[in-house]
């Protein structure tokens, strides 16, 4: 057999797709794929390389007529020479009856297309339909079949569209009958297969435990370390995928444009600028947590955003971060308003943990927001010492952000001496930096204070109705 390789160099050696690493009970289980396109296609191609039996489902009768040839219906490298192996193994064939397919296998891949309505949302036509389809099927089965979601579809739409659709056709029930898991597909059209076999992550968010083994087994050959998670979630992360690589172009676009208008070589810049893997090319800055602060973001993204101005250039991505980064602090101004009247501690006031710039903190401005609006509040913050030095940069706020002068003023009067003090004389406590102290400080408050954390104090979140994240 031949050596795989993805496009960053991964290797699979094909003499480890063992058929025994996939064993579901005795023997590997039959596989249909409803929707024939790229992903469909590719799915069926590659299982059935891992030894799989594919029943495809389409339909298109030329897509079914050139699978059952072992045709490619795509123009995508290897696919044609992976189908026509399956042809001839006996291990790929197709047909226009979905019914037909469901009943002759004991797990459906579902790839049909999600095109975009006309209010911008998902058309979930095809969906429907081949939700009903499996449903009827099902209901003529009396094995426990797998349903596994591979479209883009918005969170909430296994569960609350499929399903349902699923169970009105067969009369069976998702858990006892039949299960269900959305399983993301991250392929690169042109380089697909290779993604196939060195794929970046394969997730699977599922609806038991049965479910999640199974198509762990499925995937066992190319991946060993595959990522559970809930339906919901796994359907987001498809967004969250795509939306990234969206910005990332239209980022990179707008570099070039403004580096053109400067006589600058944009690829030089951005060659150099991903050579940075601990920042640039990296988890960092990719938590939801609380908006952006400090001396060197805002200020250069505005730097930027007038620069493009006087160019003549148009960069709406640039533009939009202080708008949505205003989005935020509006949203923290907006989850306190049930406390109106209240008396509001913040624990961390500089704009991020383990410094004591003021400068440009989201949290200043949020305080500044809700002293204009009357509110009772106060601070803790460890990182502040009201000397010379700090004098000076409250001038410097002073300066450069006049809507906080008020709350500069102020401001020593209101820091408290330690957090103890200050979850003891208010109602609502604003965590802005996730420390150990603050951690334990929250965890130990007095009963009744309601807490709204902008820094995800901890992974596992309280179950507290006086708790509440910004976002999560």
């Amino acid at each position: 057999m031949a050596m795989l390789a993805s496009p960053e160099g991964r290797v699979v050696d094909e003499q480890a797709l063992d058929r025994s690493t996939f064993v579901l009970g005795t023997e590997l289980p039959a596989i249909s794929v409803i929707g024939l396109g790229y992903v469909g296609a590719v799915s069926m191609a590659c299982l059935s390389h891992l030894g799989f039996r594919m029943v495809g489902v389409d339909v298109s009768f030329e897509k079914v007529r050139a699978i059952s040839e072992g045709r490619s219906p795509i123009v995508e490298a290897r696919l044609g020479e992976l189908l026509a192996a399956g042809v001839a193994g006996r291990l790929i064939s197709a047909t226009q009856n979905l019914v037909a397919a469901v009943i002759d296998t004991d797990v459906t891949f579902m790839s049909v297309g999600t095109p975009t309505a006309k209010d911008g949302g998902c058309d979930y036509t095809y969906v429907r339909q081949a939700s009903r389809a499996i449903g009827q099927a099902l209901a003529l089965k009396t094995s426990r079949h797998v349903i596994v979601m591979r479209c883009s579809v918005p969170p909430g739409t296994t569960l609350d569209v499929v399903v349902p659709e699923i169970e009105a056709a067969s009369g069976k029930k998702l858990g006892r009958d039949f299960g269900v898991c959305f399983n993301p597909e991250f392929l690169r059209e042109g380089v697909a297969v290779a993604d196939f076999f060195a794929p970046p992550k394969t997730v699977v968010g599922t609806s038991d435990p049965q479910t999640a083994a199974a198509v762990a087994s499925i995937y066992k050959a190319v991946d060993e370390n595959v990522i559970f998670t809930s339906i919901e979630a796994a359907e987001m992360v498809k967004y969250a995928d795509n939306v990234w690589h969206a910005t990332k172009v239209a980022f990179g676009n707008e570099v070039g444009r403004l580096c053109k208008s400067l006589g600058i070589d944009s690829h030089d810049v951005m060659d150099i600028f991903v050579k940075d893997k601990k920042l640039n090319l990296s988890p960092y800055y990719l938590k939801p947590g609380f908006a952006f602060g400090g001396s060197c973001l805002p200020k250069e993204v505005r730097a930027v955003s007038h620069i493009a101005k006087l160019q003549g250039v148009n960069l709406p991505l640039v533009d939009s971060l202080m708008v949505t980064n205003d989005a935020h602090i509006a949203e923290a101004v907006r989850l306190l308003e049930p406390h109106h009247g209240k008396r509001i501690g913040f624990l961390g006031v500089t704009f991020k943990p383990d410094t004591d710039d003021l400068r440009e903190s989201p949290t200043i401005e949020l305080m500044a927001r809700l002293l204009a609006m009357g509110t009772t509040i106060s601070a803790f913050d460890p990182n502040l010492d009201f000397g010379p030095l700090l004098r000076g940069q409250i001038d410097y706020v002073k300066h450069a952000s006049p809507t906080q002068a008020e709350l500069m003023d102020k401001l020593e009067s209101l820091i408290v001496t330690d957090a103890e003090e200050l979850l003891a004389n208010c109602d609502v406590v604003v965590v802005s930096h996730a420390t150990a102290a603050f951690r334990a400080a929250v965890a130990h408050r007095p009963a009744g204070v309601h807490v709204l954390d902008l820094a995800r104090l901890s992974r596992d979140l309280p179950d507290d109705e006086t708790y509440e994240g910004i976002a999560w």
